[in-house]
């Protein structure tokens, strides 16, 4: 199984899209994970529009009906894998530690909110955040996520885009 894995949109704001590399795999992808902060429920729509399920948490700058429709955290299984989504995971120290504590039974966690992409791993248990591909604040360049699953075995990859 293969899943795109994006966060930050904040869409919509002026003439800011997804890029076109990204739609790209997104469509590709047998599941979309989105890590909050998608803004309005006319972007979230849109976003459903482009084919797979998408299954999204809310963020902190999301509208209140936005927030009333996603949860603020979520455990999702992807055949044996299961992965746990939060938009803020809080400070950096003790980051995967703590979300191991509050998703006990989740082989990994997806996050976003500081825009900033980073994977780590701890004993099999792996945190992830694609970045944004919208807005790269701080990170070098825009990115997103792809996860392939094969039982309960998950491979992360950071995707940077043009």
């Amino acid at each position: 199984m293969l899943i795109a894995i994006i966060s930050d949109t904040h869409m919509p704001r002026g003439a800011r899209r997804l890029p076109d590399a990204c739609v790209e795999r997104l469509r590709a992808a047998d599941l979309i994970l989105h890590g909050g902060d998608v803004m309005t429920e006319e972007a979230l729509t849109d976003m459903e529009a482009i084919g797979p399920p998408l299954l999204a948490v809310h963020g902190n700058v999301d509208s209140a009906a936005l927030c009333a429709r996603l949860p603020a955290e979520r455990v999702v299984e992807a055949e044996k894998a299961r992965i746990a989504m939060v938009h803020d995971s809080g400070p950096a120290r003790g980051r995967i530690e703590r979300l191991r504590t509050r998703f006990p039974t989740a082989h990994a966690a997806v996050f976003g909110h500081s825009h900033l992409p980073l994977h780590e791993d701890a004993d099999g248990f792996q945190i992830f955040n694609p970045g944004s591909p919208t807005e790269r604040r701080r990170a070098p360049v825009r990115t997103m996520g792809m996860a392939r699953i094969e039982g309960d075995r998950i491979a992360f990859e950071l995707v940077e885009l043009p």
